[in-house]
């Protein structure tokens, strides 16, 4: 065997020669992982109105289901117009096909009781609490996707986008952030509906005229795209924004015309976001889900609105492209609707309901969270849906394993106070 003798000055080289080698590997796989958490993208939507969620996502094989939805009552698999089958007792509303397609393929799943913290069925309230990520109302000014930004990096190039009709809370905050109007002039009293709502909800005779009234208005409106749709802008710009989603409530004109409008508008915001040097995260408003009146089941207000939602989706699956393998999708509400269908026909203010997990980055897996089940005994004071996943929870789960946040920032600065919540694991 051949011995090999080092001075000490050669063995002193050889020490800082590995040393360095090691530095500059650690210094590259800084650099890798930082470049592979650039390229992930997270798109938060938030259905504005309450969403019901047991029309979204029917738990049609909860035995306590039909007969408190009544006419609502979505039918089973295999019916017409029945539920499109995620497992044994959920499905998707008929109008979800494409999302149904990407739950086949393990890239959509479900929250079916998930609530924020807020309990009061305020519009205002609730969203505010969904937007601020804090426990409680009026707790922040800012938003918790905003505060997520600021924790990704230093504020430099714009990593965010809102679309929708108004400047959301969830992106205000000390991070720039781009703004998308797909056309027509800026909605000025959006929040109106929403006050008249909330003062009216109680009311058993100008609470459903309300509902009507504002039903007959959105069938009114047409979904006609304008010259910034037809030539979409080529880079986000700050400005008033407009409701992404054509607001019409005849299914034959949202074929004609809303589907395709919303999947162009899906398309075009994915656009924005594999451009080189694309935002990272977009925030998407969608009105008119509070469906007090006449909501319909497989067909009807509702199903109208989640068709338009569902070419959304597959307008920003199809334009992301290969992207799509890096992007997460959540989708939200402030609160969901009472488990019971009212006098109208339609569903009023409640507390749990459902969100959507999508995207190519997302595991496969089945429900997120517990069911707590439609029994008599498991409704929150005899009327809603029971919440068993707070909705911090979701999105921390996404922050901390998509986009890389730690979670001791995410329960003390994104989400304040908020240690006792914990991360939804395993979501990608």
């Amino acid at each position: 065997m051949t011995h090999v003798t080092l001075t000490r000055r050669e063995a002193l080289a050889a020490a800082a020669s590995l040393g360095l080698t090691f530095e500059l590997l650690a210094t590259r796989a800084v650099a890798d992982s930082e470049r592979a958490l650039a390229a992930r993208k997270l798109v938060v939507i938030i259905c504005r109105g309450g969403l019901d969620g047991l029309s979204l996502s029917p738990p049609v094989g909860d035995p306590d289901y039909a007969g408190l939805r009544g006419p609502i009552a979505i039918g089973p698999f295999g019916g017409p117009g029945g539920a499109l089958k995620l497992d044994d007792t959920f499905g998707l509303h008929p109008s979800l096909s494409g999302v149904h397609a990407l739950a086949q393929n393990g890239q959509a799943r479900i929250a079916p009781a998930i609530a924020t913290p807020d309990r009061e069925r305020s519009h205002f309230e609730a969203q505010d609490v969904l937007e601020s990520g804090a426990g409680e109302v009026y707790a922040s000014s800012s938003g918790w996707l905003n505060r997520a930004l600021a924790a990704m990096g230093p504020a430099g190039k714009v990593k965010a986008i809102s679309v929708g009709p108004t400047s959301p809370l969830i992106l205000r905050g000390p991070i720039e952030a781009a703004s998308w109007s797909p056309g027509g002039k800026s909605q000025t009293d959006h929040r109106l509906p929403a006050i008249l709502q909330d003062l009216y909800a109680h009311d058993p005779l100008l609470g459903p005229a309300l509902a009507e009234g504002l039903a007959t208005e959105t069938m009114a409106k047409t979904a006609v795209a304008d010259a910034a749709l037809t030539d979409p802008p080529a880079s986000p710009a700050q400005g008033g924004m407009q409701s992404p989603l054509p607001e019409m409530s005849d299914p034959r004109t949202a074929v004609r015309q809303g589907a395709p409008l919303a999947r162009k508008i899906g398309a075009t915001l994915a656009g924005f976001m594999v451009q080189p040097d694309g935002v990272q995260v977009a925030a998407v408003s969608i009105d008119n889900f509070d469906t007090h009146a006449n909501q319909g089941a497989g067909e009807g207000q509702l199903a109208t609105r989640l068709a338009y939602v569902d070419a959304f989706l597959d307008g920003l699956r199809a334009g992301m492209g290969d992207r799509w393998r890096d992007t997460v999708v959540v989708m939200a509400t402030e609160f969901g609707r009472t488990a019971r269908v009212n006098g109208t026909n339609g569903t009023d203010h409640g507390t749990a309901s459902t969100a959507l997990v999508l995207g190519g980055a997302l595991k496969r897996g089945g429900i997120i969270g517990d069911w707590p089940t439609l029994r008599q005994a498991s409704l929150l004071e005899n009327r809603d849906t029971y919440p068993t996943l707070d909705m911090r929870g979701l999105f921390k789960g996404v922050l901390r394993d998509h986009l890389g946040i730690e979670r001791a920032t995410l329960d003390r600065t994104v989400f304040p106070n908020s240690a006792s919540v914990g991360a939804v694991a395993n979501l990608v």
